[in-house]
């Protein structure tokens, strides 16, 4: 438990009604301490109480624990998680503790003097607690202030005489035994969720088990769907016989959480324990007459069958993800096996198998188009004419549904875009329908389908796995294609030979090309994916990629890559040059051919080809192929070849003509995103503040960057000067992205425009905030908001929130603290309170607005989290307050490799020194 850090006068003189009140908490403590069930209560009871008194920011105390005699931190109370998670169970020996109290901070044991350190306290009082010359317990006290003064040292003495008596109290009660099976009984359910299925680790359970209760026998059952309660193992010298099984049926069955049986044979007690609700299974305990349990050990007997069935869930959920994850990448392997094998009929059957098994659904096809018409090319569970219920989804992904990577439908029979063939939904039984539009390079090729069963969820990770899947599957089938139309085409075993290496090359192109894209979003790194992949599938020296350039009438080189055996200076200079558009070579539209350079027309086109010349006369070889829309000319894939016994021929170049194609899909699709990812970072800035207010013995710093993606974010944030002169602050966070979560964030800085000059206070303002809002907001669609109010002459900042992360306060002493005020989201429920925080703001102190974009960033599944940026603030707490806003966002981008998955806001109003 953490109390919040007392308010202390400036002199820290203590009032005589002050002090009265104190030693009057204390004495409660003693009275509840009289009724806590452990040590460990009556030492949390202890700390709060005492830190209260005292006003000390961090109270910590240690009790005899282990068998050396050193003492352990029991109970730690202060205002940071961190630093309280770090203190609880540090040591200090018997040795180490003084005879008097203490309170010079040099003369400290070592582990209270790195408390100190770590809580930056400047002042610090050890009291220790002895039976006889033997220490069995210290009360620490630490606060950044000045030194604790007589008063506050009384209460502080009275506090570690109740600490006495609490020690001396529970080392004389059998709860201290209670306690040790209590913690044994957690080693035993941490045990339990390891989920190690083999016998040994069984029969080590069990025996953890018998230790933890002092049983003189133990046994574990585990419920089996078909069978019901199956035995595992057991420990000691009871075996499983069908009269113990049937008391365990009895207990599962008649819902009891704990059973007591006389002894089956002898003077022994039975308790049999039941595993969780519903039930995963239950542990049998056989003691003798001596340590029969009591009512409260059986309570704390129920309790570990909570726990442990909580933790033996949770053990299952995390190895499902686990197998979940191994059946995905079994799926993907089988998927490039098929891809290799260039098999059309082995790709697509292959694939609805495994989309059948990963996803547990019986009915799964993959159609490919003929013409306009779709074709089943493979189907699993399926009967009926179903084929025309793909036909109407690919008029739909074709027309009003082409903006959506997925078309997932919960109710198939009342979806009226599948009025149409309701018939063959009913006669095929088809009820819900999941389905992926299989893109190839200017067309949708097919569909990727499965049809679950009415009622069953489709998670996200699902739907992404299917859209994955659909684009790999995409391109097997359209080299698959192609691999099948050069076989034909080739009469001779040479031909055909040829005919599969070049479907191969393509395929690897196509794959890294389209991957690149779909991998990074950029267009620099899909450029430079091509001219590698290109050299590296055809075998060549160099490629360089020229992009046109409208206003200067040139192709500019952007990519060049040179292999690794290949002079790259040299021809990178050669390549780097840009070509006149007027003399490009090349045609446009879908009959645009490669080009394969003689010198002599390498000299009449001048320019950069011009410098081709001497390596054309020396055998080198050179090739153009246009790089195209139907319409437009995007660039132009210069290939070249030193070696005059590696040649680009025109049927070298003739099977790079795929490659341009799918180059040409990649790089419109980067330059399209790369000018909608402008057009949204534009429409998001102007709405964002254009000015700062001037503020007089304040700085005031912000930040928004957007993430990676085109949508459109919802972060929004303003200020407004009030009449009386206040400054309000907002920072909002609209769920959603694009054009929807545009007009919220409008919205939401319309509000506070228009309700902060009327209802400045926080709690009134969000209030109203949230009765305008919660009838502007469709269904679903809510803002989290923290809203300020800074009187700039008092120094003082009253606070309100709605649902938003809590600001941090920083102190110049680099102590950072949530600012905590509740209440709903707006949009959700009318009606709504919120509670408003007033925090002063020293001289050098910052107060620190952010969304969610910011804590929620990941690297390998770890969140940013608070604690690295209570750090960050911490650390970088004298930078000013611009400089610190940006800091802030830049280490959150380090954190997640360099690009923000979402988008992240932060605002800091600091008080001058």
């Amino acid at each position: 438990m953490v109390a919040e850090p007392a308010q202390r006068d400036p002199d820290l003189a203590r009032r005589p009604r002050e002090f009265v009140q104190a030693l009057t908490g204390i004495a409660d403590a003693g009275r509840q301490i009289a009724t806590s069930v452990s040590l460990a209560d009556a030492l949390v009871l202890l700390c709060e109480c005492a830190a209260v008194a005292t006003r000390a920011d961090v109270a910590i105390a240690r009790a005899r624990r282990d068998a050396d005699g050193s003492l352990v931190a029991r109970a730690v109370s202060g205002s940071s998680a961190a630093l309280t998670a770090e203190l609880e169970g540090s040591r200090l020996e018997a040795s180490d503790v003084p005879i008097d109290e203490v309170a010079d901070i040099d003369a400290l044991p070592a582990p209270v003097a790195d408390a100190v350190r770590r809580s930056r306290a400047t002042a610090a009082l050890l009291i220790p607690v002895r039976q006889g010359d033997e220490p069995v317990a210290t009360l620490e006290l630490l606060r950044a202030g000045g030194p604790f003064d007589e008063n506050e040292q009384l209460a502080a003495r009275l506090a570690a005489a109740q600490l006495a008596l609490a020690v001396r109290a529970f080392e004389e009660r059998p709860e201290r035994a209670a306690l040790a099976r209590e913690r044994a009984l957690e080693l035993l359910g941490d045990a339990l969720s390891a989920g190690d299925e083999e016998n040994e680790a069984g029969v080590r359970l069990a025996r953890i088990a018998a230790l933890a209760t002092g049983a003189r026998s133990a046994l574990l059952w585990l419920v089996d769907d078909d069978r019901g309660p199956v035995w595992v193992a057991s420990h000691g010298s009871v075996d499983p016989t069908p009269e113990l099984e049937r008391l365990v049926q009895q207990v599962l069955a008649h819902r009891a959480t704990v059973r007591l049986d006389s002894a089956l044979t002898g003077d022994d007690s039975l308790a049999t324990v039941r595993l969780g609700e519903p039930p995963l299974g239950a542990l049998q305990f056989v003691f003798s007459k001596e340590a029969v349990p009591d009512a409260d050990e059986l309570a704390r007997l129920a309790t570990l069958g909570v726990r442990a069935a909580q933790r033996l869930r949770a053990g299952e959920s995390a190895r499902a993800v686990a197998l979940e994850l191994d059946r995905t990448r079994a799926l993907l392997a089988v998927l490039g096996q098929a891809i290799a094998q260039l098999s059309l009929a082995h790709t697509v059957e292959t694939t609805a198998a495994r989309v059948a098994e990963l996803l547990g659904v019986a009915r799964v096809a993959v159609y490919l188009r003929k013409g306009d018409q779709l074709e089943a090319a493979a189907s699993r569970g399926l009967a009926g004419p179903h084929a025309a219920v793909a036909q109407r989804l690919l008029e739909l992904v074709l027309g009003p549904y082409r903006a959506r990577g997925v078309i997932a439908v919960g109710n198939a029979r009342a979806e009226r875009a599948l009025a149409s063939v309701a018939d063959a939904l009913a006669e095929s039984e088809i009820e819900t329908v999941l389905a992926v539009p299989l893109h190839g390079q200017e067309e949708v090729v097919g569909l990727l389908v499965a049809y679950p069963p009415r009622g069953r969820a489709v998670l996200p990770g699902e739907t992404s796995l299917l859209t994955a899947l659909a684009a790999q599957l995409a391109v097997a089938v359209q080299n698959a294609r192609l691999h099948e139309q050069a076989k034909r085409l080739g009469a001779e075993l040479e031909h055909a030979l040829i005919a599969e290496r070049r479907s191969a090359r393509q395929l690897r192109a196509l794959y890294d090309i389209s991957g690149s894209f779909v991998e990074h979003l950029s267009l620099e790194r899909t450029l430079e994916a091509v001219a590698q992949t290109v050299v590296e599938s055809f075998d060549l020296d160099a490629a360089a990629i020229r992009m046109v350039d409208g206003r200067r009438g040139e192709l500019v080189t952007r990519a060049v890559h040179v292999a690794g055996h290949a002079p790259a200076g040299p021809l990178r200079a050669l390549l780097s040059r840009p070509q006149a558009l007027e003399a490009a070579s090349v045609e446009i539209g879908p009959a645009a051919q490669p080009v394969v350079l003689a010198a002599e027309d390498a000299a009449r086109l001048g320019g950069a080809h011009q410098l081709l010349v001497p390596f054309l006369e020396k055998g080198s070889t050179v090739a153009v192929v246009p790089v195209s829309t139907k319409t437009e000319l995007l660039a132009t894939l210069t290939l070249l070849s030193l070696d005059p016994e590696r040649p680009i021929t025109a049927q070298t170049a003739e099977a790079t003509r795929p490659v341009a194609a799918q180059a040409a899909l990649a790089l419109d699709n980067a330059r399209l995103y790369q000018q909608q990812k402008d057009f949204t970072d534009t429409m998001q800035r102007s709405l964002l503040p254009s000015t700062e207010p001037a503020l007089e013995g304040f700085e005031l710093g912000h930040v928004s960057e957007s993430s990676a993606r085109v949508d459109v974010g919802g972060d929004v944030y303003d200020f407004l000067f009030l009449a009386d002169g206040r400054l309000a602050v907002v920072l909002g966070d609209v769920t959603g992205h694009g054009i929807d979560a545009t007009a919220d964030m409008a919205m939401a800085k319309f509000v506070f425009r228009t309700l902060a000059r009327e209802h400045a206070e926080p709690s009134d303002f969000l209030a109203r905030a949230n009765a305008v809002l919660l009838g502007e907001m469709e269904l679903g669609q809510f803002i989290t908001m923290a809203y300020l109010v800074i009187d700039l002459r008092r120094a003082e900042v009253v606070s309100a929130s709605a649902g938003h992360p809590p600001p941090r306060l920083v102190t110049p002493s680099g102590l950072v603290v949530p600012v905590t005020a509740s209440g709903l989201a707006l949009g959700v429920d009318p009606g709504q309170a919120y509670d408003e925080t007033t925090t002063a703001l020293e001289p050098g102190a910052s107060v620190v607005l952010y969304t969610d974009g910011v804590i929620e960033a990941r690297r390998d599944g770890d969140l940013y989290g608070t604690e690295r940026l209570d750090a960050l603030l911490s650390t970088e707490r004298d930078l000013p307050a611009g400089e610190l806003a940006r800091a802030v966002v830049e280490d959150c981008r380090a954190f997640g490799g360099g690009e923000l998955v979402d988008d992240c806001a932060v605002v800091i109003v600091k008080r001058d020194r």
